[in-house]
Protein backbone atom coordinates (compact mmCIF):
# COMPACT_ATOMS: atom_id res chain seq x y z
CA UNK A 1 0.00 0.00 0.00
CA UNK A 2 1.49 3.34 -1.19
CA UNK A 3 1.45 5.97 1.51
CA UNK A 4 0.65 9.20 -1.39
CA UNK A 5 1.86 12.14 0.85
CA UNK A 6 4.91 10.06 1.78
CA UNK A 7 5.35 9.88 -1.60
CA UNK A 8 4.49 13.40 -3.07
CA UNK A 9 7.30 14.47 -0.09
CA UNK A 10 9.57 12.33 -1.63
CA UNK A 11 8.67 13.30 -5.04
CA UNK A 12 9.02 16.84 -4.26
CA UNK A 13 12.72 16.15 -2.69
CA UNK A 14 13.27 14.98 -6.29
CA UNK A 15 12.06 18.36 -7.83
CA UNK A 16 13.65 20.22 -5.72
CA UNK A 17 17.09 18.11 -5.64
CA UNK A 18 16.94 18.76 -10.05
CA UNK A 19 15.26 22.57 -9.83
CA UNK A 20 18.73 23.50 -7.87
CA UNK A 21 20.68 21.29 -9.72
CA UNK A 22 22.04 19.74 -6.53
CA UNK A 23 23.41 17.42 -7.34
CA UNK A 24 23.75 17.75 -10.65
CA UNK A 25 23.86 13.51 -11.04
CA UNK A 26 19.81 14.03 -10.14
CA UNK A 27 19.34 15.75 -13.32
CA UNK A 28 21.42 13.28 -15.53
CA UNK A 29 19.71 10.69 -13.77
CA UNK A 30 16.38 11.41 -14.98
CA UNK A 31 17.72 13.01 -18.67
CA UNK A 32 19.43 9.08 -18.43
CA UNK A 33 16.10 7.33 -17.62
CA UNK A 34 13.73 9.28 -20.03
CA UNK A 35 16.14 8.56 -22.75
CA UNK A 36 16.11 4.86 -21.40
CA UNK A 37 12.63 5.07 -22.44
CA UNK A 38 11.18 5.58 -18.75
CA UNK A 39 8.17 7.64 -18.64
CA UNK A 40 9.08 11.25 -16.23
CA UNK A 41 6.81 9.57 -13.38
CA UNK A 42 8.49 6.14 -13.12
CA UNK A 43 11.67 8.12 -13.14
CA UNK A 44 11.05 10.37 -10.44
CA UNK A 45 9.83 7.06 -8.68
CA UNK A 46 12.96 5.18 -9.33
CA UNK A 47 14.91 8.31 -8.37
CA UNK A 48 12.79 8.82 -5.09
CA UNK A 49 13.46 5.18 -4.30
CA UNK A 50 17.44 6.69 -3.66
CA UNK A 51 16.22 9.24 -1.79
CA UNK A 52 13.94 6.63 0.18
CA UNK A 53 17.30 4.08 0.81
CA UNK A 54 19.73 7.65 1.51
CA UNK A 55 16.95 8.52 4.14
CA UNK A 56 16.63 5.32 5.55
CA UNK A 57 20.52 5.05 6.10
CA UNK A 58 20.68 8.34 7.90
CA UNK A 59 17.89 7.62 10.23
CA UNK A 60 19.62 3.97 10.78
CA UNK A 61 22.78 4.63 11.64
CA UNK A 62 22.22 8.59 13.17
CA UNK A 63 24.79 9.54 10.34
CA UNK A 64 24.48 12.95 8.14
CA UNK A 65 23.61 12.92 4.32
CA UNK A 66 26.23 10.86 2.58
CA UNK A 67 26.13 12.30 -1.24
CA UNK A 68 28.90 9.90 -2.80
CA UNK A 69 26.54 7.07 -1.13
CA UNK A 70 23.91 8.92 -2.58
CA UNK A 71 25.14 9.41 -6.17
CA UNK A 72 26.31 5.94 -6.55
CA UNK A 73 22.94 4.67 -5.86
CA UNK A 74 21.52 7.14 -8.98
CA UNK A 75 24.17 6.20 -11.45
CA UNK A 76 23.29 2.52 -10.64
CA UNK A 77 19.90 2.98 -11.72
CA UNK A 78 18.78 1.08 -15.04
Amino acid sequence: MVNLRLQKAILEVVENQIRENNPPETRKTLDRLLKNGYSKSDAMKLIGSVVVVEIYEILKNKEPFNEERYVKALRELR
